[in-house]
């Protein structure tokens, strides 16, 4: 197991250079007063599907961090480029307003997993909805702030009663349920808002313990994409988002891609690194 939790000063200065080509030349759109953050009606979305079901799929689960409309953009709508799509199919399956727990209490993990093969690849990403309250006053998708098999139970709207875990043990379902099918999954911790400094500390522990508990690789694209932040300075991170502080547009979607390829690369033991592109190889790998 790979576990990414900092970048080295020599990888900062050797992606540096690519960071910052994204970011030339491309506007941010303008900032909006609060940020939004709806549950996204899938109805209106495009579903891509594999462009070559015989080859291997690399699945990417998420929130609208990872898949967004423009003017926003999630990192996941911008990674495609950096795999050899000749090879192995793109597939984000990622979702506006979505935790750790929704996705799976929707039935939206289930059927995911359906279109899944042995051999495929999943990076689960969650956390920015996660974090608030379990109740209404959260929209009913925080989860509990530990590992364990701690629980509580709420009454919805609708009269039904759900039993909320923790981010740990939903992440650990998302593990257990994919390696039974013979998938290698990755998971990743959020990617930073715009006050980047110490964020979703907690939640980087939490996903780190259910890394070393199931041996599973882990990478931190919170810390990833926060050491880059601190090389371009807060200035020109103003410039990568498209609301107050949470979601990213282009420039910043690419920023936070590289931070997952960077990671990829890293993971030896993976396989997934063997599908990057000719583009992926401008990007260095995180030491091992």
């Amino acid at each position: 197991m790979i576990i990414y939790s900092a970048i080295t000063p020599f990888w900062c200065k050797a992606i540096q250079i690519g960071l910052l080509l994204a970011v030339t030349g491309i506007a941010s759109a303008q900032t909006t007063k609060e940020d939004d953050r709806p549950v996204v009606d899938e109805s209106k979305q495009v579903v891509k599907q594999a462009i070559d079901p015989k080859l291997p799929s690399f699945f990417i689960v998420g929130d609208s961090t990872a898949r967004s409309d423009a003017p926003m953009r999630g990192w996941a709508d911008e990674i495609a480029p950096y795999f050899d799509l000749s090879k192995i199919n793109v597939i984000n399956r990622a979702i506006g307003g979505r935790s750790s727990r929704t996705y799976i209490q929707e039935g939206r993990w289930e059927k995911v997993l359906g279109e899944m093969k042995a051999g495929d690849f999943l990076l689960v990403q969650f956390g920015h909805n996660d974090v608030g309250p379990v109740d209404a006053r959260g929209k009913f998708r925080g989860s509990l702030r530990s590992t364990g098999e701690d629980t509580e139970i709420i009454n919805k709207p609708d009269g039904s009663i759900e039993i909320v875990h923790s981010y740990g043990w939903y992440l650990k379902k998302y593990i257990h349920d994919a390696r039974a099918k013979g998938i290698s999954i990755i998971i990743a911790t959020p990617v930073p808002h715009k006050d980047w400094v110490n964020d979703f500390a907690e939640h980087r522990k939490l996903a780190s313990t259910v890394a070393n508990e199931t041996q599973v690789a882990l990478i931190d694209v919170t810390a990833i994409t926060g050491k880059t932040y601190d090389v371009l300075g807060k200035e020109k991170v103003d410039t990568l988002f498209s609301d107050q502080r949470t979601h990213t547009n282009i420039a910043g979607a690419r920023i936070n891609a590289e931070s997952v390829v960077a990671g990829i690369k890293g993971l030896s033991a993976s396989g997934l690194n063997n599908y990057l592109s000719l583009k992926a190889g401008l990007i260095s790998p995180l030491p091992e």
